[in-house]
């Protein structure tokens, strides 16, 4: 029955005084949907851009932070900033939706998964959300679509920034940098820290061997970044991200002390240098040459007991044909080199995959189509293809409809395939594969823009353990549900909101997946009153399924609601003043059985530009 009321309190919400998702991104023009720069508004998959005003905006520290307020998108944190966080785009697993950074993969080839709990927001400048099925243009991991982070740029004549500030649970943040615009040359560096003592990470009432101590967290993070023009259409360009997080966690179960202090050392690291060439008026050719690491060493009461660490080596070279003004065909070839390094036995330490490429984007009128197919030949388990089929019209200057039809795999890692004995690896493992529906209707006009997308999404050959505990292409899962978004701008007013109303399940037993529900959503407003802005927020999340942290037996985590406020004040063109509290009415929640989360917390802040 709440969730009746929820939803119709939603839809009420949706009218032209009501709901948003960022109206400046109405004119946007987004990479990540094609791999092919096109305007926002014509995407023909289900695209959210997340620019750097809308980053300001939010005051939040991290890339969760962040996304847990997009429509599809679910975050799970085990005790707070800083530790392990899994995200469910669309109600798919983990390790279904790839990250790039600046294009470029960090995720651990262990595990499939990206730590974005890593990823800190004063190094970012903008992300690009696609959701759905995308392996066509980015091969392994986008089952439930893929999300681009793009660290920050030089623009302009070159300036300083700094920032930071102070919060409960003894939190200090602080960032400084410098870049801009010089003759032919556009650079950026910044660098960033980030500390609190945080909560304990698992509920010392709930599990006995839990260390009640606070278990903090420590970021070092730096970006930097250089462009240089050689000549019209033709520049060279290097970039470069470390993060670097000294993060305290706790550990539960049998052999495990409640005075045992556990840390680890997680790093994300990318290097990229490339070329950028205009090789006739209808040609525009990229090369890039990049290096992402993920990193992580651990240690119970400073003695180290485990060390993994992944590498993949890329190069990709992307090419661009303009046949006239309205249709683009996109040609590229790709090579992933990924290798391991851990203090276990790995049966086999480095695998390559040579990719092919192929894209049409087009519009006829009031009619837009988008044709995509890639092959991945991987040396270890053999060859997958993919493809998308997308379609688009235009039923009114104000209204859009489109559909599209595509498939997707994931790879099995190195830990389905390699582990050492007695982890229930096995090499004859073949990709997860999934096959996507969705159609979508949108609405965007002068101030107001609004999306409905319904998405049916299947899953086979999930990888899972059979009775003897060894990894076999067991499963299948079935997720279909439906997103809303809509935004306005009323003068002054800004008002946003997203619902997402999902039926994420195993086929075989009907029984819900871990950690996701099927109702969520999020609303919030913004009140400019001249130097002042007020917002306030609203998240919503209906009740999960998990695994008792004791029993291993499923239990129901009980729906939850949390208020956040914030006030920003601009003292000149230059400073500005920020105060945010978080769980404002201190709701105790959990998004994982056992696992603390934050109670009421407060930041301030001051930024100069």
């Amino acid at each position: 029955m709440k969730q009746k009321y929820l939803i119709a309190a939603l839809l009420c919400a949706a009218s032209p005084i009501a709901l948003a998702e960022s109206i400046e991104s109405i004119d946007e023009v987004v990479i990540t949907a094609t791999r092919v720069a096109r305007p926002l508004k014509r995407s023909l998959v289900d695209t959210t851009v997340v620019n750097q005003q809308d980053i300001q905006n939010s005051q939040a520290v991290d890339v969760p932070a962040l996304l847990k307020n997009l429509a599809g998108v679910e975050i799970y944190q085990s005790g707070g900033i800083g530790k392990q966080s899994s995200l469910f785009m669309r109600g798919t697993n983990s390790s279904h939706t790839l990250v790039l950074l600046d294009g470029v993969r960090i995720n651990s080839a262990t595990s499939g998964a990206t730590a974005i709990d890593q990823i800190m927001l004063d190094q970012i400048e903008r992300i690009e959300v696609v959701r759905g099925n995308v392996s066509s243009l980015y091969g392994s991991e986008a089952i439930g679509g893929v999300i681009q982070i793009f660290t920050r740029r030089g623009k302009g004549v070159p300036a300083f920034n700094v920032s930071g500030g102070i919060g409960s649970q003894n939190t200090k943040r602080v960032s400084a940098g410098y870049g801009g615009e010089l003759a032919n040359t556009s650079f950026n560096v910044q660098v960033a820290k980030f500390m609190t003592d945080g909560v304990s990470a698992i509920n010392a009432g709930l599990v006995d061997t839990a260390n009640p101590d606070a278990d903090g967290y420590d970021n070092l993070s730096l970006s930097a970044n250089i462009k240089q023009t050689l000549g019209e259409g033709h520049n060279l360009f290097a970039t470069a991200y470390t993060s670097e997080g000294k993060i305290q966690y706790d550990k539960y179960g049998w052999g495990v002390s409640a005075t045992d202090i556990d840390t680890s050392k997680s790093k994300l690291q990318k290097i990229s240098i490339g070329s950028e060439n205009q090789l006739a008026s209808s040609w525009h050719s990229r090369l890039n040459l990049s290096q992402g690491l993920d990193d992580l060493q651990s240690a119970t009461n400073g003695i180290s007991n485990s060390s993994l660490s992944s590498t993949s080596n890329q190069l990709a070279w992307q090419n661009t044909l303009a046949l006239n003004s309205s249709s683009t065909v996109l040609l590229g070839v790709e090579r992933l080199d990924q290798h391991i390094s851990s203090n276990n036995a790995y049966t086999k330490t480095a695998r390559q995959v040579n990719s092919l490429l192929a894209g049409y984007t087009g519009n006829y009128g009031i009619q837009q189509v988008q044709v995509n197919v890639r092959h991945d030949r991987y040396s270890d388990f053999g060859n997958a293809n993919t493809g998308l089929l997308g379609y688009g019209i235009e039923i009114s200057e104000a209204w859009r409809f489109s559909a599209n039809l595509s498939t997707a795999y994931k790879a099995p890692t190195f830990n389905d395939l390699f582990a050492p004995a007695g982890w229930g690896a096995n090499d004859n493992l073949q990709p997860e594969k999934s096959i996507n529906k969705e159609v979508a209707v949108h609405y965007a006009r002068q101030q107001q823009q609004f999306d409905i997308i319904y998405f049916d999404n299947k899953i086979s050959d999930l990888i899972a353990a059979d009775n003897t505990w060894t990894l076999q292409n067991l499963n299948s899962s079935r997720i279909n549900g439906v997103e809303a978004s809509y935004a306005v701008q009323l003068e002054q007013t800004a008002i946003k909101a997203a619902l997402t109303r999902q039926d994420p399940r195993d086929e075989q037993t009907g029984l819900s997946l871990l950690r996701r529900a099927k109702l969520f959503s999020n609303v919030s407003v913004t009140q400019q009153m001249g130097a002042w802005k007020l917002g306030g927020e609203w998240q919503h999340n209906g009740t999960r399924e998990d695994y008792d942290i004791n029993t291993f037996t499923r239990t129901t985590l009980p729906a939850y609601n949390l208020v956040n406020a914030s006030l920003n004040y601009t003292w000149d063109k230059h400073i500005n003043v920020n105060l945010r509290a978080e769980n404002l009415l201190n709701q105790d929640y959990m998004l994982a059985h056992g696992y603390n989360t934050l109670g009421r917390s407060v930041f301030i802040g001051v930024s100069y530009q």
